[in-house]
């Protein structure tokens, strides 16, 4: 660590959070254990692990005021006892409060235990459900048996802790008040002036506020306590990627600057004008390049909003500049798509444009290598092996990474490690919900594409109940007929590829049948690349009419003149996918169609799902439903995602704290990006008090 001076490790008052849960009142090495089953290993992470309910534990003169069943506190005289009378029967007392007589009832319960702390004649505070069984009232199992002098205890509104198998609502309590006594005063890292507009307590306090509800009002998110906390999550969350995103841009960047001269000629050639999106993004890329500090941007579009030629316009800044450019894709087919995209519009600007690929041998990848060393080649498209492997640029400028299997933060900050100070422009087609974005991309400045550029058609998208497969294969022999072209895709089957190539291959069959010899085409992950490849190819000529396919198409390859797509079980896909696979079609000027094939009867959530594709194309709003019918964590699953996993926030449901997280992360960083000053110092605190440690290094490293 670079600094001296206490925040080079964990600040010592800190430490007594971080102790054993052996050390909290009730705890020993078993219940320990089961404290695992909630994810809590600390006293700190239980002392963040905030009631889901509460019970209304208010004094009542008598049971009498309370709507049965319900629960009452009441002080009592207690009465006869009557052990029970045979094997199984319950142990009854008699009490009377102020208005009327019930019975409190145990099974299993020791006699001498029950005299002893319910002695008859005695006065007790009871608290528990009353219930009514064959007419009279009762309390079986109060949760509080108390003298009238200890009955302070019983809070008026009582906490309900999430519970997993081996602890009790009573044994969770008592280890939260104990571990309460740890918890130290802190400076503050949030702005005061948002405190105030907040109403927001200090942490502290925040944290015995939310341990002590006065009621219903003080469980819900948007209480100042439980808000404040939320926000302390984000904040600690959207600093460790303000962080990250300084140390990306620490790293030297080096002013590209174009003139517009090729940029000028792509556009003359095109028979379009672009949209106002694909113009603004264009500029802010431009700006980025052009400074001193290295780039590092997400461009979001959704299927179809023109990221080619975005992309392409960005590759021309680094070629009008004198430098180079590299596109990679995950796969050889996309690279090989991006190409074919790319090269027209590349030599309309009179640019020098090659494909680099694992196919590529011997002397032909020689030559490519030499002509790229020299700087004969201008923009080389490949897959991500393109900086792995011993390929060298001139004077590489910008990079652009057409991610669709996500790349975390640290990949993204080891990419920009590869070039000499290239620009890093990263691209993905899957419309991401504001908060989400900010949640896994907030390291980076956001460039969204939310036009739809001219000349692309409406896809009429409509539900089909799998039992009429034999009209779908009419209408499809009709359209082939026509010269129209039409994906098939197949339902994933046990998340196996083996499984799915079977039910492909049988659906290949069935079709080929139906429509003829050397119609249909099949493409599935167990074939190897090169017939992968030869499929999409004899489709994307048109030699094929129909593609029977498993998701391998989901990204990828453009078809103008495939203007129908089926897909079969579609109850069984996510939103996002079903949308990225119905954009493989309407890309062409011909009236476009896509079958949403289910199984009857449909449930509840698959029906949602697919009524909202039905009903629209606009995937940002198919993404926000998406990520209501799903929740956050399934939506990019979580564990390969890099998504956080909050205790307190939810993502979902407090976007704007997020968004509010993420300018107040930022606009701590831009006055003290060291946190070296007192608010600084205390973000340091709050980055240890959260296991925020990556961010920690990162301060450091810098």
């Amino acid at each position: 660590m670079a600094e001296a001076g206490p925040q080079t490790g964990r600040p010592d008052y800190l430490w007594p959070l971080f102790a054993g849960l052996e050390a909290l009142d009730g705890v020993g090495p078993k219940t320990a254990r089961h404290y695992k089953g909630l994810g809590v290993e600390t006293p700190k992470d239980l002392v963040l692990t905030l009631p889901v309910g509460g019970t209304d534990r208010s004094r009542r003169a008598s049971i009498r005021e309370v709507a049965l069943p319900g629960m009452a506190t009441v002080e009592v005289t207690v009465g006869r006892h009557r052990p029970p009378t045979g094997r199984g029967r319950p142990y009854r007392i008699e009490v009377e409060d102020a208005q009327t007589s019930f019975q409190l009832v145990f099974f299993h319960a020791k006699g001498d235990y029950l005299s002893r702390i319910l002695p008859t004649g005695s006065r007790r505070v009871v608290s528990g459900k009353v219930e009514l069984f064959d007419g009279i009232a009762q309390m079986p199992h109060p949760d509080h048996i108390l003298t009238p002098e200890e009955a302070g205890e019983i809070p008026a509104f009582e906490p309900v802790y999430p519970l997993s198998a081996g602890l009790t609502q009573k044994g969770v309590r008592r280890a939260v008040l104990s571990a309460l006594e740890r918890v130290p005063h802190l400076g503050e890292w949030i702005d005061l002036p948002l405190m105030d507009q907040k109403g927001w307590p200090a942490w502290r306090a925040a944290v015995e506020a939310v341990h002590a509800p006065a009621g219903p009002a003080d469980l819900a998110r948007g209480a100042p306590a439980r808000e404040r906390l939320a926000f302390d999550e984000l904040f600690a969350h959207q600093l460790t990627l303000a962080l990250a995103r300084a140390s990306a841009r620490r790293g030297k960047g080096r002013e590209t600057r174009g003139d517009g001269r090729l940029r000028q000629r792509v556009l003359d050639s095109l028979p379009y004008r672009p949209t106002g999106a694909q113009a603004r993004a264009v500029a802010e890329i431009a700006a980025d390049m052009a400074a001193p500090t290295r780039m590092n941007r997400l461009l979001q579009g959704d299927v179809g909003a023109g990221k080619t030629l975005v992309a392409l316009l960005a590759l021309l800044v680094a070629v009008e500049a004198g430098g180079q450019g590299v596109m990679m894709a995950p796969t050889t087919i996309l690279a090989g798509q991006h190409y074919a995209n790319l090269k027209p519009l590349a030599e309309a600007a009179g640019v020098v444009i090659e494909m680099l690929s694992g196919q590529d041998k011997g002397a032909e990848r020689k030559a490519k290598l030499a002509a790229l060393k020299r700087g004969d080649i201008h923009i080389l498209v490949g897959t991500h092996a393109v900086f792995v492997e011993d390929v060298d640029f001139a004077d590489l400028r910008l990079a652009i990474v057409d991610e669709q299997h996500r790349f975390g933060v640290r990949q993204r900050i080891a990419l920009g490690a590869k070039g000499q100070g290239a620009d890093v422009l990263v691209m993905t087609a899957t419309p991401i919900p504001r908060t989400l974005s900010l949640a896994t991309y907030g390291d980076m400045d956001v460039s969204v594409l939310d036009e739809k550029p001219p000349g692309r058609t409406p896809v009429q998208t409509a539900l089909v109940s799998a039992g009429r497969m034999d009209e779908v294969v009419d209408h499809l022999r009709k359209a082939v007929a026509e010269g129209r072209q039409a994906y098939w895709v197949c339902p994933l089957v046990e998340e196996s590829e083996s499984f799915d190539a079977t039910a492909a291959e049988e659906r290949f069959r069935l079709l080929r049948a139906a429509l003829g010899e050397g119609v249909v085409g099949l493409v599935h992950g167990q074939l190897p690349p090169e017939a992968k490849t030869a499929a999409m190819e004899a489709f994307a000529r048109g030699d094929t009419r129909v593609l029977v396919a498993t998701t391998v198409i989901e990204v990828g390859v453009d078809v103008p003149n495939a203007s129908i797509m089926v897909i079969e079980q579609a109850e069984i896909f996510g939103l996002a996918q079903l949308h990225q696979l119905r954009g493989r079609v309407g890309r062409g000027a011909a009236a476009s169609t896509c079958l949403l094939m289910y199984r009857p009867p449909l449930g509840e959530t698959a029906r949602r799902r697919l009524m909202v594709l039905r009903d629209t194309e606009d995937g940002f709003r198919i993404a926000e439903e998406d990520l209501a019918i799903r929740g956050a964590g399934d939506l990019i699953g979580t564990a390969q995602s890099g998504l956080p996993r909050f205790r307190i926030a939810d993502l979902e449901a407090q976007t704007g704290l997020m968004a509010l997280a993420q300018s107040a992360a930022r606009t701590l960083l831009t006055r003290d990006p060291t946190l070296m000053s007192p608010q600084g110092q205390s973000a340091r605190v709050l980055l240890w008090l959260l296991e925020q440690d990556k961010a920690i290094r990162l301060i450091s490293a810098g």
